[in-house]
């Protein structure tokens, strides 16, 4: 997907975004082949990202964050995704 002068990419989405959901996809695709648990595999994702959001963002940010998703669980959103 071609990344434009602002930093996003055709569907609107930021070029980096799109980027590293694809390195997460291979790696999932990676661990799945290795026989690892699709639990260990999405706990290990989570706290990961737990990590990425703690060091660039204030507590309050991340329960906002915690709680948007929460919302999105409870909306049943994700079970609406193509998986």
């Amino acid at each position: 997907m071609a990344q434009h002068e602002d930093g996003f990419d055709d569907t609107g989405s930021p070029a980096d975004l799109s980027h590293a959901g694809a390195v997460v996809d291979k790696a999932i695709e990676y661990m799945t082949g290795q026989n690892i648990g699709s639990l260990a595999i999405a706990s290990a994702l989570l706290g990961g990202a737990m990590g990425m959001l703690s060091r660039s963002l204030s507590d309050e940010a991340v329960i906002q964050v915690l709680n948007n998703a929460i919302a999105s669980v409870r909306a049943g959103e994700l079970r609406q995704r193509d998986h």
